[in-house]
């Protein structure tokens, strides 16, 4: 069986993903592996997940992903907080978010991820995306999940928010679980 490394520090980015990798049977024993990693401050997903990819290349012999993603609240907000959500979870939160949004019902937003993989023996770097349209719930909403979770509804799930799914309803839909599912296939053809 062969070691696939997530570079990762967040265990419920690597607990969601664990569960899709399961269930799929794959000659591939996912691992999580914290290391610190480059991550610039960019306007493109893509261009993160690429640096912190490549700023830990060296340190490591086997192949391994990277996974940034971004919650994106297109109308009102222009977007944000984006390339930007972690630090704007941090400082003002899914509170925050909700005091910025006066029409909710207008509001739409989407999640995006990027996963950037080096895979060794092609010694080849691909990527995989995963989006998931929605808006903004008024209030916050549910217990499952992470992050901006209890305030968005995906448009799949127009009565409940992803807090408020399981984590198999959230994986189907997911932004994440989209990206995933691109790598699993990936790699069962490799």
């Amino acid at each position: 069986m062969h070691i696939l490394n997530f570079i990762t520090s967040n265990n419920h980015k690597f607990k969601e993903i664990s569960k899709l990798f399961e269930e799929e049977h794959l000659n591939y024993r996912l691992k999580q592996y914290d290391i610190e990693t480059l991550e610039i401050q960019s306007e493109s997903i893509r261009e993160v997940a690429l640096t912190k990819l490549n700023s830990v290349r060296d340190k490591l012999k086997t192949s391994y992903f990277v996974e940034d993603a971004g919650f994106f609240v297109d109308n009102p907000l222009h977007g944000f907080p984006g390339v930007y959500s972690s630090y704007v979870m941090k400082t003002i939160g899914n509170e925050g978010i909700l005091r910025l949004i006066t029409d909710f019902y207008e509001s739409k937003a989407h999640f995006k991820t990027v996963i950037a993989l080096y895979f060794k023996p092609h010694d080849e770097v691909y990527t995989f995306e995963g989006e998931v349209n929605g808006r903004v719930s008024k209030t916050i909403r549910g217990t499952g999940g992470f992050g901006f979770d209890p305030i968005f509804i995906p448009n799949e799930f127009p009565e409940k928010t992803f807090g408020e799914l399981t984590q198999t309803e959230k994986n189907e839909i997911s932004h994440r679980g989209r990206a995933w599912r691109e790598l699993i296939e990936f790699i069962k053809y490799v």
